[in-house]
């Protein structure tokens, strides 16, 4: 669901980036008021989280790949908003680090991942569970079918930006200047993705964490919206084992490399030419503007076995996750500011 730069023409990524800017300012307006001190770690592991999930591969039937996202429980327990902030810090590491995603293409991906993703769930998620109990049925039955359908809206949406490519942009003979599928090809390949194996594994991913959670601290399902008690009263249980989890996520991340094949929309320049015959021009023109400096969560010249390509991808996670903290703890500095000047 990566949108590589290349594949969108530049009025595209303009539209939809001129989307994502606003989308992004207002969720760090409504973060600023709402963020509490004892919430930034977990907008932090929300963001690790969802970093992390996406290195984990799995192989569609069809020779690509998908992934889950892992925004549906960050905008459960945090709400959309802080989902919207926390998804697009895991997005633009990606894009800028790793090269997974592109520079110009960056709005679309944060629309796409990051704003349709936490806001489908979250309304489905509070629409099912109703004013259940925090240790209901329902809410766990409801965090499995918000995962599910989030991420095949957000699916859905990649594939439409992709298919109008060849109908809006191409040459006087037809040939297509950018992503070359039409929405005949991309809707049916990017849900069957999804529908099939993507979306399960987010619906399962959410419900699972939401289970574990109702059973072991339940004071998180409370944080948003708010429930009862003031946020300070709230007994939020330790977070250092969520940290653990990251971790042992990241040390297991190389399973995702297993899986063979390209996700749909993301091939190389020479993967097209390979399938088409040729590589469209603005793909030429725009496929290589920005290097990351570890591309494709990989060491540049450490070796492309799998052992080594495994430690290039722990590494990598190491890498991001040391980011998100760095990310996380100037928005924890600044929100300590704000609080001090507000006492003050």
């Amino acid at each position: 669901m990566h949108i590589p730069d290349g594949y969108l023409s530049p009025q595209t990524c303009v539209v939809l980036g001129a989307i994502a800017v606003p989308i992004i300012g207002i969720a760090a307006v409504k973060l600023k008021k709402t963020l509490k001190d004892k919430q930034v770690p977990l907008l932090a592991i929300g963001a690790a989280f969802s970093f992390t999930i996406m290195m984990y591969n799995i192989p569609i039937p069809d020779g690509t790949t998908a992934h889950a996202v892992g925004a549906s429980i960050l905008a459960i327990i945090l709400g959309p908003w802080a989902a919207v902030v926390g998804v697009s810090i895991a997005l633009i590491i990606q894009a800028f680090f790793f090269g997974d995603g592109g520079i110009l293409t960056l709005g679309a991906n944060i629309v796409n991942m990051a704003f349709v993703i936490p806001f489908v769930s979250y309304y489905v998620y509070k629409f099912i569970s109703g004013k259940s109990e925090i240790t209901s049925k329902r809410r766990f039955i409801g965090s499995i079918i918000a995962g599910y359908i989030a991420i095949n809206m957000g699916a859905l949406l990649a594939a439409i930006e992709l298919g109008l490519q060849p109908l809006l942009f191409h040459k006087l003979n037809g040939t297509p200047l950018y992503a070359p599928y039409t929405l005949i090809q991309t809707i049916p390949a990017m849900l069957f993705a999804h529908i099939t194996l993507a979306g399960p594994v987010e619906g399962v991913v959410t419900g699972l964490v939401v289970k574990y959670l109702q059973k072991s601290n339940s004071a998180m399902l409370q944080i948003y919206p708010l429930q009862k008690s003031p946020l300070e009263n709230l007994k939020i249980g330790g977070i250092k084992k969520y940290w653990y989890a990251i971790i042992a996520l990241i040390i297991f991340a190389p399973i995702g490399l297993l899986a063979q094949g390209t996700a749909f929309g993301e091939w190389s320049g020479g993967d097209l030419k390979a399938k088409l015959g040729f590589i469209p021009d603005g793909m030429v023109r725009l496929g290589g503007i920005w290097k990351a400096l570890l591309p494709d969560y990989s060491i540049p010249g450490f070796g492309s076995n799998f052992f080594n390509s495994s430690l290039g991808y722990i590494f990598c996670g190491i890498v991001a996750l040391v980011i998100i903290l760095i990310a996380t703890g100037i928005i924890s500095m600044l929100q300590k500011r704000k609080n001090a000047n507000t006492i003050n």
